[in-house]
């Protein structure tokens, strides 16, 4: 294992912080994996899970079954896990200019379509090493002026080569669930089912603010649909955004348990050598993203839920309550679709407007931006 350290620029005098990456074998001989946990850093499980993903990484090192490479950042949002606010850890969103740390990545499409056009051949695999040319091209022109940005370019920088990118995070309560666009679903699948997801939500583009998982298996298919008359574009690169559960979900036994489901699937995909596992069952069929429905408290008050994370609930069935304390108010949160209740939140006071819980349904009913902010 070699391992590395990415100083971020310094966002104040007598500061400086850095990303670590693990390196398990070298990626000039095979397939390469991206592995990073915690890019909304108050998301935790994905830590424990990359901690036990080092041991067995490091044990199929030794046992030369690491052909190609794989990368594992086990803290990848240092500026994020620093940011502590009245003993609460603030994730999400930077406090400096409060943006999502998992949006506003490049968009390699529109980056590298005209740089590539000219130098593409009629050899898929050729052609696949001239779009990550000019993805890491592109990074490097691009000036960063703030820590955020910096961060930004260098996890793009370690992952936008890889084969494989898993983005491990959670929600505030949930079932194990992916987000993965449609055309990578079945390169996503073997990972789904030895994971367990109960939920797996499919979108093609999420919307204008794009994430990380998008920004590296997005321009794949887009670019391979733009040159689709004129030379041939591999999906180079599938990824995912597995939510590892809630914020609470952070056990030994289950990050074991999800560490060996990826040693399993990067058997399948040809990254590790060696037998891969049986294939269990799956537990649920890709639904849209655009099929979820959220649903918000309409006044203040105690949050009751009805119904729990992995529940199957029919249109009209109540899910949760929001209680008045100072009146008899009692309003119910009920699903106006068929579908699982994916994840809700783990507060039990609504503020008027909050998020209560989504619910996981099979035919679309929004459009435009699909992501939370």
């Amino acid at each position: 294992m070699r391992q590395l350290h990415h100083p971020l620029l310094s966002p104040s005098l007598g500061t400086q912080r850095q990303i670590t990456s693990l390196h398990f074998g070298q990626a000039a001989n095979g397939r390469k994996a991206y592995i990073q946990s915690s890019l909304h850093a108050d998301e935790l499980p994905g830590m424990l899970t990359a901690h036990k993903l080092r041991g067995l990484l490091e044990a199929a090192e030794a046992r030369g079954e690491v052909p190609g490479e794989v990368v594992l950042v086990p803290v990848c949002n240092p500026i994020g896990l620093d940011q502590g606010l009245m003993h609460h850890q603030v994730g999400r969103f930077e406090l400096l200019s409060m943006e999502n740390f998992n949006r506003n990545y490049p968009d390699f499409f529109n980056l590298v379509k005209e740089r590539i056009a000219p130098q593409l051949t009629q050899d898929a695999e050729t052609n696949k090493g001239i779009v990550r040319a000019a993805m890491h091209a592109v990074l490097q022109e691009q000036a960063v002026t703030t820590e955020l940005e910096h961060q930004r370019q260098v996890l793009m920088t370690l992952s936008c080569d890889a084969d494989v990118v898993l983005d491990l995070h959670c929600d505030f309560e949930a079932i194990l669930h992916m987000y993965v666009e449609q055309p990578m679903l079945p390169l996503m699948e073997p990972l789904a089912r030895l994971l367990g997801a109960q939920t797996v939500l499919w979108a093609r583009g999420s919307g204008p603010s794009i994430s990380f998982d998008e920004a590296l298996s997005g321009p794949w298919w887009r670019l391979r649909d733009h040159f689709a008359d004129r030379a041939p574009i591999p999906l180079g690169c599938a990824s995912t955004t597995v939510e590892l559960r809630g914020q609470t979900d952070v056990s030994d036994a289950l990050a074991k348990q999800d560490a060996q489901a990826i040693m399993g699937y990067l058997h399948h995909v040809g990254v590790l050598a060696g037998p891969a596992p049986a294939l269990p069952e799956a537990l649920c069929e890709p639904t849209p993203l655009a099929g979820t429905e959220s649903l918000h408290a309409p006044h203040p008050g105690v949050v009751d839920f009805i119904a729990n994370v992995g529940e199957r609930v029919a249109a009209n069935q109540l899910l949760a309550r929001i209680v008045d304390p100072l009146t008899p108010r009692e309003t119910d949160i009920r699903s106006s679709i068929d579908g699982t209740v994916y994840a809700r939140h783990n507060l039990r006071w609504a503020t008027a407007g909050m998020e209560v819980c989504r619910v996981a349904g099979s035919t679309p009913i929004r459009f435009g931006n699909l992501l939370s902010p």
